[in-house]
């Protein structure tokens, strides 16, 4: 994998060009597919960017990786809500919930210009 095409990557996906970044990412987990972060970034890619099939894929992928990763049980239940597949995404959400990483709560933030005078 080359470094600089995932930092490429990572790029696209901050400015939430969510299908440039996974069209970037694709031939990097290709190439490598035990790469964890490559993978992760690809699915959160794949999600943002409604490609929820592929989301799903991949995401499962990732557990097979880290079979440990409770953010991963969460973000795989969440794409299959989003998929209307709400009965199995329960499983996975309960999985998620077990190892301490459940739904994320809804946090306002208000930004306030400084006084710099």
């Amino acid at each position: 994998m080359s470094y600089e095409e995932y930092q490429r990557g990572c790029l696209f996906f901050e400015a939430k060009d969510y299908a440039e970044a996974a069209r970037i990412l694709t031939p990097i987990v290709d190439a490598e597919p035990g790469n964890r972060a490559a993978v992760e970034l690809l699915a959160r890619a794949y999600f943002h960017s409604a490609q929820l099939g592929r989301a799903e894929e991949t995401f499962r992928r990732l557990l097979e990786l880290d079979p440990a990763n409770g953010w991963a049980y969460e973000a795989l239940a969440r794409t299959l809500e989003r998929r209307s597949r709400h009965d199995e995404a329960e499983r996975y959400r309960k999985l998620a919930d077990a190892m301490g990483f459940g739904p994320a709560e809804q946090v306002d933030v208000s930004v306030y210009a400084a006084d710099l005078a």
